[in-house]
């Protein structure tokens, strides 16, 4: 065999040789195309799942936020009155209804106890607020089938009433409430008040005490509400 042939032949292998590993390389590079845009798509289809599945646990919450609220107790106001003796007394309004589990127990005899708990806060900048008092009154619900009525009962008033929204309007109007003694604060200094209203079943039989845990009828209560005070003489509160 000649250089001559030996060198053609030699060439012949190299270009195969070339040609084989350029389209290896380019085989490659499809593959790894391919599997860019597969990666691309499964992205795009997991951030599609997971802005539903958001967008689904944003309408369960807000759903059962929404729920909640509107089977809770609003405070609608609430203010501080001065009285003749020097002290002050707490008025607030509150807004609620009492239905299913809840007017069911009612309807059956079982009183329902609703507490109103009161806050007096002196907020210092230097070290935690001073909690100056802190005070709680209930009031007692009861329904009577032998007689129709309903009944409020505080302290030794009781109040009766042929219907269940008269009774809810008297149970949420509390008026003078005596709660800061004369000379228990220090007049032209800011103080935070806090209120707010809840269903007690602490107050009642066991077996409801149970059931409270977990159903949401029997948990029934407002928000803290807090406004400021400025202890004025023969003022109103701010």
């Amino acid at each position: 065999m000649t250089m001559t042939a030996f060198s053609m032949r030699s060439l012949k292998s190299n270009e195969v040789w070339a040609r084989s590993k350029t389209l290896s390389l380019r085989n490659i590079a499809s593959g790894l195309n391919a599997m860019r845009c597969a990666a691309t798509r499964l992205r795009k289809k997991s951030i599609a799942r997971s802005a539903a599945a958001f967008l689904f646990f944003l309408t369960l919450f807000f759903g059962a936020t929404l729920s909640a609220y509107a089977d809770s107790i609003y405070v609608k106001q609430a203010s501080l009155e001065a009285d003749k003796e020097g002290g002050w007394n707490l008025n607030a309004d509150f807004a609620f209804d009492i239905k299913g589990a809840l007017e069911e127990a009612l309807q059956k005899g079982i009183a329902l106890y609703f507490t109103v708990d009161f806050k007096l806060t002196h907020p210092r900048w230097y070290w935690f607020d001073e909690r100056k008092l802190t005070l709680s009154r209930t009031r007692r619900v009861s329904y009577q089938p032998l007689t129709r009525e309903y009944r409020l009962s505080s302290g030794g008033l009781q109040l009766r009433f042929t219907s269940l929204n008269d009774l809810l309007s008297a149970l949420g109007h509390l008026s003078m409430w005596h709660v800061i003694a004369p000379n228990a604060i220090k007049t032209d200094q800011p103080y935070i008040a806090s209120l707010r209203m809840r269903l007690d079943p602490a107050l009642m039989p066991k077996p409801f005490q149970i059931n409270a845990i977990n159903n949401r009828d029997w948990n029934l209560s407002s928000e803290w509400t807090h406004f400021t005070f400025i202890a004025r003489s023969h003022a109103r509160a701010q």
